[in-house]
């Protein structure tokens, strides 16, 4: 089974002012509001979702295909992700524009200016399932992207006969209740977290039994309390989240999870252990500063892993002969 996986490659700017943006603003004057802050340092973090998912199932030695557009930008990202064992043969680069970037100015109160530049990511569309040779063994996993590009891929999946993985997340307030309806309607699962699971039955005025109905199996997180597992439309499990040794950056620890839960999954592990599988790669996500910062061996993955979860052995294919 390949896992094939569609969203946004991006980096995240981050800086930080010394100060407090409330002080510089003045109400009386909105209308012409002129700001220009000064900040003490900014660092470049590979981001974006499929990108993220990417890496973290590389960490977790699978070799998913990213299929995604980028910018003139992205050779040096592109080198560090097949470093990690991403297959990157999918990404189209957008030969007039830059890779999608997330810039954002944090103050001491944790108050943030933030700034999204869509980038090569708006051409995403420019992409066809069609054109991947496509089995019905794959495994497309369609996360946050251009809206219509999303659409489009969850059409083509549809027509080709092949499985994909409904993720639309921070996209959930882009896409029109026809677009929702026609994405979950079609999809093998569904990964949101308690409040998208919200915003989707109020965005496609279907309830949340609905929603389950035709689903494999569906996973909805909950940061500290875990996530809530339900297989067939039924609710399975709740299972908790991976205590973290400290906690540095809450950013793609939603991704690094998927990229947790689906290296069980396509393994053929029950929901429960793929979803503590998740709990903990999203630990490691959480423990360190940027979504594509952490590093582990996969042996090492499974140690950590059996001083919380009992996998009745399971996890043994991954360390035999290490």
């Amino acid at each position: 089974m390949s896992i094939i996986l569609t969203g946004s490659i991006a980096y995240d700017y981050l800086m930080s002012f010394p100060g407090y943006f409330k002080d510089h603003i003045l109400p009386e004057h909105l209308e012409s509001i002129s700001l220009s802050f000064l900040v003490d340092d900014m660092v470049r973090h590979p981001g974006g979702v499929a990108a993220n998912i990417a890496y973290n199932l590389g960490l977790l030695c699978e070799s998913p295909k990213l299929v995604a557009t980028a910018g003139v930008d992205f050779t040096e990202y592109r080198q560090m992700l097949e470093n990690a064992g991403v297959d990157t043969s999918g990404v189209k680069i957008i030969e007039d524009k830059f890779t999608a970037s997330f810039f954002v100015n944090t103050d001491l109160s944790n108050a943030q200016i933030a700034s999204f530049y869509a980038g090569a990511m708006a051409d995403a569309a420019q992409i066809s399932m069609a054109d991947l040779s496509l089995t019905d063994e794959d495994l497309v996993v369609i996360s946050p992207n251009a809206p219509d590009a999303m659409i489009k891929y969850a059409d083509e999946c549809q027509a080709l006969n092949v499985r994909y993985v409904f993720d639309p997340s921070q996209q959930i307030v882009r896409l029109d209740e026809a677009g929702l309806s026609k994405g979950i309607a079609g999809a093998h699962a569904l990964f949101v977290n308690e409040y998208e699971f919200e915003l989707l039955q109020k965005h496609t005025r279907m309830t949340g039994e609905k929603i389950l109905s035709g689903l494999a199996f569906a996973v909805i997180t909950r940061a500290e309390q875990g996530s809530r597992v339900y297989k067939g439309g039924h609710f399975l499990s709740d299972v908790p989240a991976f205590p973290p040794e400290q906690i540095l950056d809450p950013t793609g620890v939603g991704d690094a999870f998927r990229a947790g839960f689906l290296k069980g999954y396509v393994n053929g592990f029950d929901l429960v252990l793929c979803a503590q599988m998740g709990a903990l790669a999203a630990t490691y996500s959480l423990e360190q500063e940027g979504p594509q910062s952490q590093c582990y061996l996969l042996e090492d993955f499974v140690h950590r892993f059996r001083t919380k979860f009992d996998d009745q052995g399971a996890l043994d294919i991954f360390i035999q002969g290490s």
